[in-house]
C-alpha cells in the first residue's frame, strides 16, 4: 500500500524471525499482526496480536519461516522499520528501529513519530 517497488515495508532480523515463527507454530497462528495505536505517554504505541487468517489488506513480510503482517493503518508508520529479537539478563523482546520515530518515554513502550507522516 505503502510500499516500493522490491523494498519490504519493514526489516525482520534472523533473531526475530527465529522468534516469530517459534510463536506462529506454537498455536497454528499464521502470524504476527503488528500496528499502532493512540496511547502512552509519548502519544502512540505498537501493537503485536497473533493472526489466524491473512487480512488481503495487509503488507506481509516473510522471512525464514516467520510472517508479519502490517495493519494497513499502520503501514505508513511503520515503513523502513528494523524488528530484532533481543535478550538481556533482565528482559527478552521484540525491539523496533524504526526511522519514523523522532521521540519515545523512558520506559520504550511509547513513542511519537513525525507529524509530517500523519498529516498525508
Amino acid at each position: 500500500m505503502f510500499g516500493i517497488p522490491g523494498k519490504q515495508a519493514v526489516a525482520i532480523t534472523e533473531k526475530a524471525a527465529a522468534q516469530i515463527a517459534k510463536l506462529m507454530a506454537k498455536d497454528g497462528h499464521q502470524g504476527l499482526r503488528i500496528g499502532v495505536k493512540k496511547g502512552g505517554c509519548a502519544g502512540m504505541e505498537y501493537t503485536m496480536d497473533y493472526v489466524t487468517e491473512v487480512d488481503p489488506l495487509d503488507e506481509v513480510v516473510e522471512l525464514s519461516g516467520a510472517r508479519v503482517m502490517i495493519a494497513p493503518i499502520a503501514q505508513m508508520f511503520l515503513f523502513g522499520t528494523e524488528i530484532d529479537y533481543e535478550t538481556s539478563l533482565l528482559e527478552s523482546g521484540f525491539k523496533f528501529r524504526n526511522p519514523n520515530v523522532v521521540d519515545a518515554c523512558g520506559c520504550g513502550e511509547s513513542i511519537k513519530f513525525d507529524e509530517s507522516i500523519s498529516a498525508t
